[in-house]
């Protein structure tokens, strides 16, 4: 039985090594590939596209006959 909670023991701590190998890597990786003004310009046109939708959907809402203006 001893045997039996040791092995497992173990593989525990050699699976929990290995994910934790695999996402450090994978943190450090991603980092290093990011292009700081590429993720400032996709954000930018997230904003844009955000405010369009917001501005379509309030056009509609008051145009459509509801609200204050309907």
């Amino acid at each position: 039985m001893t045997t039996v909670l040791v092995t497992l023991a173990v593989v525990a701590v050699v699976v929990a090594a290995v994910v934790g190998y695999v996402s450090w890597r994978d943190r450090r990786r991603r980092a290093a590939e990011e292009d700081p003004a590429a993720v400032r310009a996709a954000r930018g046109e997230q904003h844009r596209r955000a405010a369009e939708r917001e501005h379509a959907q309030h056009d509609g809402w008051n145009n459509g006959g509801h609200g204050f203006s309907g």
